[in-house]
């Protein structure tokens, strides 16, 4: 039994980092604070909005009206329509904003949309790019605050990304919500309390044009936003969050749709963490910077199910192995840890979660975390590697 024990303190450290990473964010980010002040909008720079879009024509009017309302005189809108076989490009055209159409079936994915666009903007380069997928919606002076965030700090800067669970969706929605609201906002808003950088999500993004030009954007990670943030930071151009700039999303109602965006979602992260972490904590150490310490430690958090299983099983195993005699302390070391996560997470569900997980839906969140077994087991066996579109619902009435 001598070498068992000091392979149990390995793990329990490599699972309670995480937890206590994930209670410090937590924590930090139940302050209360006052919301920024406005921006003046009549003062900002000219910008460009970006949205990749790919078979977007169910959703794409109503992203489009959304911005509209926030430009400015000067402002362009410029919609990459990637590989569409559908009416996407005449919709964006028929709302009066600039097309530009991609055809290549064998690189797919955002970043290479991304790069198509920015290759439209060339000639005529705005001060700052704002990213915004085609199926979101920017919250009231989100475009405004943006730009402004990005004029001032000349680095990216991230929006509050957070996604919506549909009325006719199931309570697993509402639990899928609570834990996109931890990762997209409470996470990042801790970070920036903590004076750290917070990592890209996709949309809600903007780009100083002087960073966005020479940015790595053409490669098909299935979570280029992940993949972007780990090497804007290793150039020393880790993201801000500018917390009061808003996208919402809604999360598909097919079951079916839903497990492809969260299984291209989850096994991204993961393969970011393996790949990712080593490159910026070796940085860190040869360029001697601090923050890429912290956003290794951040990237380091695992989706928050694969966190819980993982902690939960190892939890099992050791309480086995002293209740037949083994050692109790890496027990209460791992106990400990992950009773503070769930105590900050506690925190956040009550100073930001309650209208997005009903307390009655709560009992939910072990057979959420459940039901993604299969999920990370594939990810051991078959891990996905190519971007996939979600499929979209039919817009419903949201009044």
């Amino acid at each position: 039994m001598g070498w068992l024990e000091p392979v149990a303190w390995v793990v329990v450290v490599v699972l309670a980092v995480p937890l206590i990473v994930l209670a410090v964010e937590c924590f930090a980010a139940v302050r209360r604070v006052r919301p920024a002040p406005l921006p003046d909008a009549s003062a900002r720079p000219r910008c460009a909005v970006l949205i990749p879009a790919h078979n977007e024509e169910l959703v794409i009017a109503r992203t489009l009206l959304d911005i509209s309302a926030q430009l400015r005189p000067g402002d362009r809108v410029v919609v990459v329509a990637d590989n569409c076989t559908d009416g996407t490009a005449a919709i964006a055209r028929a709302h009066g904003v600039e097309v530009a159409e991609r055809t290549d079936p064998t690189r797919r994915g955002k970043g290479y949309a991304l790069a198509f666009g920015r290759d439209a903007l060339s000639a005529d380069p705005p001060e700052v790019v704002v990213v915004i997928d085609a199926d979101c919606t920017a919250g009231d002076q989100t475009l405004h605050r943006l730009v402004a965030e990005a004029r001032a700090r000349r680095r990216p800067v991230q929006g509050s990304y957070l996604m919506v669970a549909p009325p006719q969706a199931g309570p697993n929605r509402q639990v899928a919500a609570f834990a996109f609201l931890v990762k997209n906002f409470a996470r990042p808003l801790g970070l920036r309390r903590l004076g750290q950088g917070c990592l890209l999500m996709g949309t809600g993004m903007a780009f100083p044009w002087d960073v966005f030009k020479g940015a790595p954007l053409a490669h098909g990670h299935i979570v280029e936003d992940l993949g972007l943030t780990v090497d804007l930071a290793l150039l020393g151009l880790a993201p801000v969050f500018a917390p009061d700039a808003e996208v919402r999303g809604e999360f598909p109602i097919d079951d079916r749709a839903a497990g492809v965006q969260r299984r291209r979602w989850e096994h991204g992260h993961l393969r970011v963490m393996l790949a990712g972490i080593p490159q910026l904590l070796a940085t860190a150490v040869f360029r001697r910077r601090l923050g890429l310490v912290a956003l290794a430690l951040d990237v380091g958090v695992p989706p928050l199910s694969a966190l819980v299983l993982t902690v939960g099983a190892v939890l099992a195993i050791l309480g086995i192995w002293a209740a037949l005699g083994g050692p109790w302390a890496p027990v209460a070391a791992l106990g400990g840890a992950g009773l503070f996560a769930g105590v900050a997470l506690a925190t956040v569900w009550w100073r930001y979660g309650r209208g997005v997980l009903p307390a009655k839906s709560l009992l939910r969140v072990p057979l959420y975390a459940a039901r993604k077994i299969p999920l990370y087991l594939r990810f051991l066996v078959k891990p996905q590697r190519d971007w996939v579109r979600t499929a979209r619902d039919q817009p419903h009435d949201k009044t």
